[in-house]
């Protein structure tokens, strides 16, 4: 058993000790069996337009999730599956076997596949999870769902959270990362390894702080160069500023080192400092990201939901070789007194990106969003445009979305 397998493993039978059990009641138990149905449904068009030869894009993709989730007392299992149909395909969807598609990415390709399929033991001390799960760690910026994409990013894991004292600690081991690219991507449809996930929080004050270490060794040649331990802390929480509403505070520092099967040597500090706050009836987040770079090897999070960060136009999904520092502005407010559109709220974003430590600029991109809630439905229209200074070249992404789901 590889090291990050062993540690794993020792941590997560730490979790189920009589010790920690006593600590907190069980749940009560529960006679029955409650059988609940899930289904959801999205329609989206994706609009890329690049300024390169041949590479505009239009996509209309449809999404469903159908499943089932039986449960009794603690005990439950959730099977789910997903398909994706492409009712437009004038677009790239990063698989080789499609042949020679001279159209932008993307990352929605036609699939049918298991996007789920888990058993979980969950009392008040204790929630183990087995199978293929959902795993969403924090702000996503390490280990996330892809939720954004069409085919969700899952995991073949156990997962282990539960308090011990003071401490809530999360623990998890996977083997397999199931990739937003689908059953029909080859050797991308899943990256086999060994994945360890830890993380303990408590509070100082006002504040949350957690500590956490994501070891990955990853067992294909081709992702070999993603084996790294990022070991950090994550502080997070609210003060009161005289005259002004609370003030939620986020900031985050961690180090990355190669690993495993990776051949480079390099490490790469991470920082994240946020600010949120309200003013009248507008929220105003300022936030700078800087991962940092080494060796010429850029800091890399290939478990995260890579599209919630440094812009939706997607240009820096992987981070550039001399690191990427992004400076943004975001400002949302609701508009409640537009009747026609019930729910509706609008969000404005600003990034200037370099590399980290300033040193070359990359560009600037505005990111815009409306949504609006009529009846079940939820409807999403997206902007980005990417202007780029020497780097890559511009974008302007656009998307329309309609989601429904079945109400439990």
């Amino acid at each position: 058993m590889k090291p990050a397998a062993l540690l794993a493993a020792t941590c997560l039978a730490a979790l189920s000790t009589p010790a920690m059990a006593q600590t907190a009641p069980a749940a009560a138990p529960s006679d029955g069996v409650v059988l609940k149905p899930s289904l959801d449904a999205r329609l989206r068009y994706e609009a890329v337009d690049r300024d390169a030869p041949l590479t505009d894009a239009r996509a209309a993709t449809l999404r469903l999730r159908p499943g089932v989730e039986i449960s009794s007392g603690a005990w439950s299992i959730l099977a789910e599956g997903e398909a994706t149909v492409a009712l437009r395909d004038d677009y790239n969807d990063a698989i080789p076997t499609n042949g020679v598609e001279p159209f932008a990415n993307v990352a929605d390709p036609e699939t049918i596949e298991l996007n789920r399929l888990q058993l979980r033991y969950a009392t008040s001390p204790l929630t183990v999870t087995v199978g293929r799960q959902r795993i969403n760690l924090d702000d996503q910026r390490f280990v996330g769902a892809s939720g954004w994409r069409q085919n969700e990013q899952t995991f073949d894991a156990v997962r282990a959270e539960g308090r011990l004292g003071a401490l809530k600690l999360d623990l998890a081991y996977g083997n397999s990362q199931r990739t937003i690219l689908g059953a029909d991507a080859g050797p991308r449809r899943a990256w086999s390894g060994d994945f360890a996930l830890f993380g303990a929080s408590g509070t100082a004050g006002p504040f949350t702080v957690k500590g956490f270490a994501y070891l990955l060794d990853f067992d294909d040649p081709l992702q070999a160069m993603s084996s790294s331990d990022t070991m950090g802390v994550r502080i997070n929480g609210a003060v009161s500023v005289p005259g002004l509403a609370p003030v939620s505070l986020t900031a985050s520092y961690a180090r990355q080192t190669d690993a495993g099967t990776n051949p480079s040597d390099y490490a790469a500090d991470y920082v994240l400092v946020e600010a949120t706050t309200a003013v009248a009836e507008f929220t105003f987040t300022a936030t700078l990201e800087d991962l940092g770079a080494d060796q010429g090897r850029g800091l890399q999070t290939p478990l995260a939901t890579l599209h919630r960060f440094n812009g939706w136009a997607d240009v820096f999904t992987t981070t550039p070789p001399e690191g990427l520092r992004d400076l943004s502005l975001t400002l949302t407010r609701p508009l409640p007194g537009v009747e026609a559109l019930p729910g509706l709220s609008a969000s404005l974003a600003l990034h200037d990106f370099d590399s980290s430590g300033g040193g070359r600029a990359y560009g600037r991109e505005w990111d815009a969003l409306v949504s609006f809630k009529p009846g079940p439905f939820v409807v999403t229209v997206k902007y980005a445009d990417y202007d780029a200074d020497g780097f890559q070249a511009d974008v302007r992404k656009a998307w329309v979305q309609l989601e429904w789901a079945l109400q439990p």
